[in-house]
C-alpha cells in the first residue's frame, strides 16, 4: 500500500510572473507515483500555453526533494498477467515525457532543491535548465545497487555532467554532495539552507524581466545545437540570430542600449 499525503500530490502557485510547483508526497519522500506524474505533465503542458508566466520553479515539501519512481507502486503490478510489462512501460513513456516537457518548454525552469534528489529525482533535477541546492541537498543515481540501472536518469545526468562523473555516479549509486554537485556541474550552486526557495525564486524573477521571446530562442537554441555537430550548430544558430535580428525586441533592446535607457518589451 502506498503512503498517501492528504492534499493534493502537486502544489501550484504563482509568485508574479513567475510559476511555482511544489511535490506534494512529503510521507513518500515525493517519490513519482503515476498520480504525481500525471499531474506535473498537465501542470507543464499548462505552464507552456500560458504567456503571462515567464519562468518555473519546481520545488518540494519535507525531508526529500524526490526519490525518484514509486517502487512499491510498480511492484504491486508484478502480479499482472505480464508481469507489469505495460505498466511499467506506460510509467517509464509518461516520466520521460513528462522530463522532455521540461526541456522543451519556453519558460526556463529552476530546481529548488532543499533535500536528496535520487533516482529519477536527481533525473529531474538534471531534465532543469537550471538549480539551486540546500548543503542538506545531495544526489544519487543508485539503481545498481538494487538491480535496476538509472537508464532513464542516465540521460539527463549525462547532458549535465562529463561522463567519467556520470559514470561514477551511475555504477556506483553513491551519494553526492551538493557541493560536489555543483563542482560537477550538476547544480548551479548551494545556498543557505531555508532559502533555496527564495533564492530560486529571485533568479526566477531576475530571468523573467527579460524579453520572453528571447529567452524562448536561446532556450530552445542551446539544447537543439548542443546536439549538433560544430559546423552544424553554427549554420543552425547563425539563422536563429538572424530572425531573433529582425524580432521587434531585439530592435527595441538595441536602441535602449545604444540611447542608454531601459528597454520595454513587447515579447514578440
Amino acid at each position: 500500500m502506498n503512503v498517501q499525503t492528504a492534499g493534493p500530490v502537486l502544489l501550484r502557485e504563482r509568485q508574479g510572473d513567475v510559476a511555482v510547483l511544489v511535490l506534494n508526497r512529503p510521507a513518500a519522500r515525493n517519490s513519482l507515483s503515476e498520480a504525481l506524474l500525471a499531474e506535473l505533465s498537465a501542470a507543464l503542458t499548462s505552464v507552456a500555453a500560458d504567456r503571462a508566466i515567464r519562468a518555473l520553479v519546481i520545488a518540494a515539501n519535507g525531508s526529500a526533494f524526490c526519490a525518484g519512481h514509486d517502487l512499491k507502486e510498480l511492484t504491486s503490478r508484478r502480479n499482472d498477467a505480464d508481469r507489469g510489462r505495460a505498466y511499467f512501460t506506460k510509467i517509464m513513456t509518461m516520466c520521460s515525457t513528462m522530463m522532455q516537457q521540461i526541456v522543451t518548454l519556453p519558460q526556463p525552469v529552476i530546481a529548488a532543491v532543499q533535500g536528496p534528489a535520487s533516482a529519477a529525482g536527481c533525473q529531474l533535477v538534471a531534465s532543469c535548465d537550471l538549480a539551486l541546492a540546500s548543503p542538506a541537498a545531495k544526489f544519487a543515481t543508485p539503481g545498481v545497487d538494487i538491480g535496476l540501472f538509472c537508464s532513464t536518469p542516465m540521460v539527463a545526468l549525462s547532458r549535465n555532467v562529463s561522463r567519467k562523473h556520470a559514470m561514477e555516479m551511475l555504477l556506483t549509486g553513491d551519494m553526492v554532495s551538493a557541493e560536489d554537485a555543483a563542482r560537477i556541474g550538476l547544480i548551479n550552486r548551494v545556498v543557505r539552507a531555508g532559502s533555496e526557495r527564495d533564492d530560486a525564486l529571485a533568479l526566477a524573477q531576475q530571468i523573467a524581466s527579460k524579453s520572453s521571446h528571447t529567452v524562448k530562442i536561446g532556450k530552445e537554441g542551446f539544447y537543439r545545437q548542443a546536439e549538433m555537430g560544430i559546423a552544424q550548430a553554427y549554420d543552425y544558430v547563425s539563422q536563429v540570430m538572424v530572425e531573433n535580428l529582425l524580432s521587434a525586441d531585439a530592435e527595441e533592446g538595441i536602441c535602449a542600449f545604444i540611447e542608454k535607457r531601459d528597454p520595454t518589451w513587447e515579447d514578440r
